[in-house]
Order: structure tokens, then C-alpha cells, then sequence
């Protein structure tokens, strides 16, 4: 007899573990491609609007990537689009060595833009049907941190090369991104060798056999292989009580809502601020705005014991009441930059949690077989928002753009409560 009440525990094997690391180390990749156009503009003579096309070249081919991959995903399998975004990395990432002209850089992006928006949607979606249902919430949160890991050593590498001046120390700098890019791709093709197919999916497809198979070969022909099959048929059952058309529209709204504020808020303060007010400190906001929220992002390791609902709630809260301090002290910043890196520190960690539990609900919600297309949608439209709002602010005045910044966190604010009252 199986006994049910370990399988929580007993179900973390050393292949999750593997698997776990993937799954982050890939999220950092994303991150790290996404933050690159931030970096990249510095490489090559541009104008102002270029440098700004080349900030909304990243959700442009992001979202590109992310309507590809969900539906795909549903049809084909969670581990297969995971081994064809990898193929688009390494092809961006060679072509970068090649980057001596902005359009070379724009093309290299584009494709690793791709294969970032399909690897971060898939990772989000297989966590979901792949991870321990004990620890399910937490580790999903430690591996979308790798969001913020993967910025940070972005910046890091820029810091570590911009004492280099000259074109050779650009190409220096442009090729230790690639090779990184290089490097990870490979690391991540050795930790998915073991990865099985998602349980839920197999499970949904009717493809029991294989199910049988590879729930046996991932934890062994023990009893608790047996509880694993019983566990994905329980979870992917239909609810007792079928959910209505207009449920799916308010929690599809809700989404988007959420996931707009936190892409566009996030976006203007860790890569859209510097370009318009402190382009030589663009490296070192990037990594002050991602490392803190990376160690605060610890925090999400309480996830499984805290209400989902409330953690969106009140991070949002906290991420306007704090986007509002930094627009109302705007004057007393420009002027005092000890006050600037405390208040973007403070900012940085109770956005980190906003997006930690953001990203985790749009991904959980779903029913399986749509999971990956309706989180694509989702991601899609909430993304696409950002790119209009880097126009709209590139004019605005410090205290202007902060303040805008911080209505667009009242409006993921005033969501989050919709969905804490009826969620």
C-alpha cells in the first residue's frame, strides 16, 4: 500500500533536482538575453530613437517567441520546444561574435529573444506539471529568481569590462556575453538529457503507456512510481464543478492586468531609467536593481505555506506605496545619490516578490492541455503593453516618468485585490 502522505517528500529525486537547476539556469539565460539590448546599445553609434527601437527590440521578439512556443508546446510536448529553444540560443549567440554593426546586433538578439520568450514560457508552464506537489509553490519561486541571477551576472560582466575604453575593448566585452550565452546553452542540453516529459500533459494526451514508462524510469519501479500515476491522474481530473465562460475571461483580464503592471513597471526602473536619465550608470543599476531583488527573491521559499493570493496582494501593495516614495522624492535623489541606491535597493526587493508570484500564478491557473497556449496569450499581451510605455516616457520628466510608473503599479494593485476577493 502506498503510503500517500510521503509522496510529497519522497517524490524530490536526484533527476528533480537536475531538473530544478535547468529550469533556473534557463530563466537566467532569459533574463540575461532580455537585459542584453540594455547593455547592447552601448556597443555601437546609434541615435537616441535607435537606442530606444533597440530597449523595445527585447518585448518585441520576446513576445514573438512566447505566441510561438505556447501553442507548440501544447501539441508537441513541454521537453521538446525546451530542446528547440536551445538550437535558436546557440545560433544567436554565434552570430553575436559577429556583432561589429547594429543590425548584425539586432538579428543575434531577435532569434535569442525567440528562443527566450518560448523557454520562459515552457519552464513556467513544465514547473507546474513537473515539480513535487509539496514543494511546488517554493520551487517554482527559486527558479523564476533565476530571472534576477541572470540580469545581475549580465551587469556584473558589463561592470567587469567598461574599464576597457575603445573598440576593442567593445568586442572584448561582446564576446565574453556571447560565450557566456554559449557555455549556458551547453550546460542546459546536459541537465535536460534527464528531464521527462510533463506527467500531466502525457496524462492529458491519452498516452498512458508512455506515462507508465516514464513516470517508472524517472523515480524507479518502486511503490512510489505507482503513487506518481495516481497523483497526475488526480490533478489533471476535471473540477467537480466545470468552470464558466466568464470566469476564464475575468482570470485571463486579471492576468493580463497583473503581468502588464510588473513587465512595464519593472521595465522602466531597471532598464528604460538609466537610458533616459543616467545612461553611464546603466550597468550598475541593472545589477544593484537585480541583485537585490535576486536575494530577496529567497523569500519566495515560504510560497507553499502562504496564501498565493495574498503574497500577490500585498507585493504589489508594497511595490506602488514604494514607486510612489521614490516619484514624491524625485528632486531630493537627483541630488543625493546615496538616497537613489536605497530607495531602488527598497524598490528592487518588493518588486522581485511582485514578479516571483506574479509569473507563479499565470502559469498555475490553467487547465493543463491549454496551459501552455493561455499563458502564452497572457504573457503575449501583457509584454506587448511595455513596448508603447518606453515612447511614452522617453520625454517625460524625472518626476513624471516615476509617477506614471507608479499608476501603472495601482492598477496591477487594484487587479491583485480583484483577484484576492474573487480570485
Amino acid at each position: 500500500m502506498v503510503n500517500t502522505n510521503r509522496l510529497g517528500e519522497a517524490r524530490w529525486t536526484r533527476k528533480t533536482t537536475w531538473m530544478f537547476i535547468s529550469f533556473a539556469l534557463g530563466l537566467a539565460l532569459e533574463s540575461y538575453v532580455f537585459a542584453l539590448a540594455s547593455i547592447a546599445i552601448y556597443w555601437v553609434t546609434m541615435p537616441k530613437a535607435l537606442g530606444e527601437l533597440l530597449l523595445a527590440w527585447a518585448p518585441i521578439w520576446l513576445i514573438v517567441g512566447i505566441i510561438l512556443a505556447g501553442p507548440f508546446s501544447d501539441k508537441y510536448g513541454r521537453k521538446v520546444t525546451l530542446y528547440a529553444t536551445l538550437a535558436l540560443y546557440a545560433l544567436g549567440g554565434i552570430v553575436l561574435f559577429f556583432g561589429n554593426s547594429y543590425l548584425v546586433i539586432l538579428i543575434s538578439l531577435a532569434l535569442m529573444l525567440i528562443a527566450g520568450g518560448g523557454e520562459m514560457n515552457s519552464i513556467m508552464v513544465a514547473s507546474h506539471e513537473l515539480m513535487p506537489r509539496k514543494h511546488r509553490g517554493k520551487a517554482t519561486m527559486m527558479i523564476i529568481n533565476g530571472i534576477n541571477f541572470g540580469g545581475t551576472v549580465l551587469a556584473i560582466l558589463a561592470l567587469a569590462t567598461a574599464a576597457i575604453t575603445g573598440k576593442a575593448a567593445i568586442a572584448v566585452q561582446r564576446d565574453v556575453v556571447a560565450i557566456a550565452v554559449l557555455i549556458v546553452v551547453a550546460i542546459l542540453f546536459a541537465t535536460r538529457v534527464s528531464m521527462p516529459e510533463s506527467f500531466l500533459w502525457l496524462q492529458k494526451k491519452g498516452r498512458t503507456e508512455e506515462l507508465d514508462k516514464t513516470v517508472t524510469s524517472y523515480f524507479g519501479p518502486d511503490v512510489y512510481a505507482d503513487a506518481v500515476v495516481q497523483e497526475v491522474a488526480e490533478s489533471a481530473a476535471p473540477p467537480r464543478r466545470p468552470v464558466s465562460t466568464g470566469y476564464l475571461w475575468f482570470t485571463m483580464i486579471i492576468m493580463i492586468i497583473v503581468a502588464a503592471a510588473n513587465t512595464i513597471g519593472f521595465g522602466l526602473m531597471a532598464y528604460a531609467l538609466a537610458f533616459a536619465f543616467f545612461p553611464h550608470l546603466q550597468p550598475a543599476i541593472l545589477a544593484v536593481f537585480e541583485g537585490a531583488g535576486f536575494v530577496i527573491g529567497f523569500l519566495g521559499l515560504i510560497a507553499d505555506r502562504v496564501s498565493r493570493k495574498k503574497f500577490l496582494f500585498w507585493s504589489f501593495l508594497g511595490t506602488f506605496a514604494m514607486t510612489v516614495i521614490v516619484g514624491l522624492t524625485t528632486k531630493l535623489w537627483q541630488h543625493d545619490m546615496t538616497l537613489f541606491w536605497v530607495l531602488l535597493i527598497i524598490l528592487a526587493g518588493v518588486n522581485s516578490l511582485c514578479y516571483l508570484t506574479e509569473d507563479t500564478v499565470k502559469a498555475e491557473v490553467w487547465p493543463t492541455l491549454h496551459r501552455g497556449t493561455l499563458t502564452a496569450i497572457a504573457r503575449f499581451i501583457s509584454i506587448g503593453l511595455y513596448i508603447p510605455t518606453i515612447y511614452i516616457t522617453a520625454n517625460m520628466s524625472p518626476s513624471h516618468y516615476i509617477l506614471f510608473n507608479a499608476a501603472v503599479w495601482l492598477a496591477g494593485t487594484l487587479a491583485a485585490a480583484a483577484w484576492l476577493i474573487w480570485g
